[in-house]
């Protein structure tokens, strides 16, 4: 990797410092070093989402997510024993120490080998009206609409492709005949790409109960809408390891009470805060949901996501959360439109030179 020193974080930093590393789009795993440059230990987005899901904020130690027992290649070590060692692992990343223990590169499986096909369904939200983006939408439904010079549902795809996934839904209604036309069976894109096509809304999981038959794998569902660099691989694998039926990804979100607070009871003060943040996680648009989940759906009947994982949840299935610190932008309202156009090129053409 010719950027390798993108990764390095400095080993008393925080959680954010490894964040924008793994933010720039090249890099799965950050190094933390010494003032010597010695690696002192490894930080991936699922120990990030680990220490989110425990309390911890970006503002963290990076040291109480560090991960001291990591494998590193030397300098003689050849690219096919290492490759092979990053699949028998299932890594990404492998950093490369000289004799002192100071980083001096970093091998990515990507650059090894091609990414290797991912059966998993995505089925992706195209039907909706976008009534808050118009005049935008009037002649062209949301995603359709370019962002950073093409299509925002072609982005999207994109992020999956270059992953691997290669079996496309896409949901349709309003405006479906542009959606069709533009991605046709996906020969273009070397992927395969079937229509669900909504009569009426159906909302975003009763959409899957036009799915032309059952899955054997969990599948990916997303809004058509986001502007995203989460880590697709990372939330399925998560998926997978929690044993859930269905996984939301969520996000951090603050509010901060612009008053002081004060805690009342029987008429007494018996508390102050002044100012004090609320924090919350809040739905982001994406799923995996297994088979099971799926089963829960009938034809042509409305459901929305939140309705579905409620009933997961009241019949005691496992659900879980995947907490995200990517970029993610939901394409709303025109100002979300235009600063999804300004956040482009950071984001995502860096990403693909």
């Amino acid at each position: 990797m010719k950027d390798w020193k993108k990764a390095l974080v400095p080993v008393t930093g925080t959680m954010r410092d490894a964040v924008q590393a793994l933010n720039d789009g090249s890099v799965r795993m950050a190094l933390a070093v010494d003032a010597e440059g010695r690696l002192r230990g490894v930080i991936t987005d699922g120990d990030i989402r680990r220490g989110l899901l425990v309390g911890k904020t970006l503002e963290s130690p990076l040291l109480d997510v560090l991960v001291t027992d990591f494998r590193a290649a030397r300098p003689g070590d050849g690219d096919a024993a290492i490759l092979a060692v990053m699949r028998e692992l299932d890594i990404h990343q492998m950093p490369v120490l000289d004799a002192e223990g100071r980083v001096i590169g970093l091998k990515v499986l990507g650059e090894l080998s091609a990414p290797l096909p991912r059966d998993n369904w995505v089925v992706l939200m195209a039907g909706g009206l976008g009534t808050r983006l118009r005049p935008l939408t009037e002649d062209c439904p949301k995603p359709l609409l370019p962002v950073g010079g093409r299509p925002l549902l072609e982005t999207i795809m994109q992020q999956f492709i270059q992953h691997g996934f290669h079996n496309f839904f896409i949901s349709v209604n309003y405006r479906a005949d542009m959606v069709e036309e533009h991605f046709g069976d996906g020969a273009r894109l070397g992927v395969s790409i079937e229509y669900l096509r909504e009569r009426e809304p159906l909302g975003t999981a009763g959409a899957l109960g036009l799915l032309p038959r059952k899955p054997d794998a969990p599948v990916f569902v997303m809004n058509g809408d986001l502007l995203t660099r989460v880590d697709f691989p990372g939330m399925l694998d998560f998926h997978l390891t929690q044993g859930a039926h269905a996984t939301m990804a969520v996000r951090g979100f603050d509010i901060q009470v612009p008053y002081g607070v004060v805690d009342v009871r029987e008429n007494s003060i018996v508390g102050l805060e002044e100012k004090p943040v609320q924090k919350f996680f809040v739905n982001a648009g994406i799923y995996v949901l297994g088979s099971e989940a799926v089963a829960e759906i009938a034809p042509d009947a409305y459901l929305d996501m939140p309705s579905l994982f409620s009933r997961l949840m009241e019949q005691g299935s496992p659900t879980a959360a995947f907490p995200i610190h990517e970029y993610w932008m939901d394409i709303g309202r025109r100002q979300d439109f235009e600063q999804a156009n300004c956040d482009f090129a950071l984001h995502f053409q860096r990403q693909e030179r």
